[in-house]
C-alpha cells in the first residue's frame, strides 16, 4: 500500500468520524451554519435542481452503485483490486458522502431546538388541553372540508404559491430572515419502497429537493409538501419539521388549511384521552370522516407492515445517529409542540426574549 493514498484515506475517514462524533456548539451552528450559510446554499442549490425535470438524488444513487460495482468488476478481472482495496474504496466513498451531507444540509440536526427559541411551556400538553385543541381542530376541519373540496388541489409536481409563500412567513416568525426558495415536487425511483414502507416523502439532502410519494391523496399533499418544506428550510427535526409544515397550512389557502387540520387530527386522535376518543370522533362530520378512512384504506392496502417496521427501525437509528434523542418517536412530538408554544394572532408563534 502506498503511504501518499494510505494517509489519505486515514485523513478522510477520520476527518468524517470526528465531524460524526465531536460535539459542536448549538448557538454556533443556529447562527453560521442553519441561518447563514445554508440559507445561501439552499437559495442556489434548489434553484438549480428545480431546474431539472428528475430527481437528482436518483441519479447519485445509480451513478455510485454503477460506479462501485464497475469498478469492482475491473479491478477483479484485472487482478488489481484485493478486498482490503475494495473496503477501503467503499469507506473513503462513503466518508466523502457523509461530509458532503454534514455541509450540505445534515448540520442542521445540531442546530437550536425550537423549544429553545419560542415561548414554551413543556407542562402545557395536559389531557385538557388536547381535548380542548381536537375540538378545535375539529370545528375548523368541518368548516373547511366544502370549500376546500370545492377550491381543489393543483396537480402533482406544481408549487402553489400560497403554500411557498405561507412558508416563508412562518419562517420569518421563527427567527428567519431570507427568503424560502420552495422545491419543486418530485417523483423518485425509491416510490415503491416509499409506498411498502408507509413514507409519504423525504428531502434529498445533497440537492435540497423535494421527493413526494406519487400515492398519497390530493388532500394529504399539502401538508406533506409543507412538511418537506419545513426541511428544506432547515428544521431537520421531524416533529419542528411537522409543526413549520403545519403553520405554513394554516397559514395557507382554504385547501391548505384543511390538509393541516386534517394532519393534526391523525396526530390527535392517539392522544386524546380514551374515554373521551369516541365522542371526538363522533363530532367530525361525514365529509372529513370520509377523507379520514380514504387515508387510513391508503394506508392499509399500500403499506408492508414487515418492510414499514424494518424502514422504521433503520430510520431510528438514523435519527438517533444524527443526535435526535426521541428517534423516529419524533414525528409524535409535534403534538407537545403545538401545545406548548405561544401564539399571537393567527397562530403566529411568540419568539423567546432570552
Amino acid at each position: 500500500m502506498r503511504t501518499r493514498p494510505a494517509l489519505g484515506f486515514a485523513a478522510l475517514v477520520l476527518g468524517a468520524l470526528a465531524a460524526a462524533l465531536v460535539p459542536l456548539p448549538r448557538a454556533f451552528i443556529e447562527r453560521w451554519y442553519s441561518t447563514f450559510l445554508y440559507v445561501h446554499a439552499q437559495h442556489v442549490i434548489t434553484r438549480v435542481s428545480n431546474v431539472v425535470p428528475f430527481a437528482l438524488f436518483d441519479a447519485l444513487i445509480v451513478a455510485v452503485l454503477a460506479a462501485w460495482f464497475l469498478l469492482a468488476i475491473a479491478g477483479f478481472r484485472h487482478g488489481r483490486l484485493s478486498l482490503v482495496r475494495l473496503v477501503m474504496r467503499t469507506a473513503t466513498w462513503t466518508a466523502i458522502l457523509y461530509l458532503a451531507f454534514l455541509l450540505v444540509w445534515g448540520l442542521n440536526y445540531r442546530r437550536m431546538p425550537l423549544m429553545d427559541k419560542l415561548q414554551f411551556d413543556p407542562q402545557a400538553a395536559s389531557p385538557e388541553a388536547v381535548l380542548a385543541l381536537a375540538n378545535t381542530a375539529i370545528d375548523r376541519l368541518n368548516a373547511l372540508h366544502d370549500p376546500a373540496h370545492a377550491m381543489g388541489w393543483p396537480g402533482f409536481g406544481t408549487v402553489e404559491p400560497s403554500l411557498a409563500d405561507a412558508l416563508d412567513r412562518v419562517q420569518r416568525e421563527l427567527g428567519g430572515t431570507h427568503n424560502f426558495v420552495p422545491a419543486r415536487p418530485k417523483r423518485t425511483m425509491l416510490n415503491p419502497l416509499f409506498r411498502l414502507s408507509g413514507v409519504d416523502g423525504m428531502t434529498d439532502p445533497y440537492f435540497l429537493e423535494t421527493l413526494v410519494t406519487s400515492d398519497i391523496l390530493p388532500f394529504e399533499r399539502p401538508m406533506d409538501i409543507a412538511h418537506e418544506w419545513g426541511h428544506l428550510a432547515g428544521f431537520a427535526d421531524e416533529s419542528e419539521a411537522n409543526f413549520v409544515g403545519w403553520l405554513a397550512c394554516l397559514h395557507g389557502s382554504t385547501a391548505d388549511q384543511y390538509s393541516g387540520w386534517l394532519f393534526l387530527i391523525e396526530e390527535l386522535i392517539p392522544a386524546v384521552p380514551q374515554q373521551d376518543r369516541r365522542g371526538f370522533v363522533g363530532r367530525i362530520a361525514p365529509g372529513p370522516l370520509a377523507d379520514l378512512r380514504a387515508i387510513a384504506e391508503r394506508q392499509r392496502t399500500q403499506v408492508n407492515p414487515v418492510v414499514s417496521s424494518a424502514s422504521g427501525r433503520i430510520y431510528d437509528r438514523y435519527l438517533k445517529a444524527n443526535r435526535v434523542e426521541a428517534g423516529i418517536a419524533s414525528y409524535d412530538e409535534v403534538v407537545r409542540l403545538i401545545l406548548g408554544v405561544r401564539y399571537g394572532p393567527d397562530w403566529t408563534p411568540l419568539l423567546s426574549s432570552r
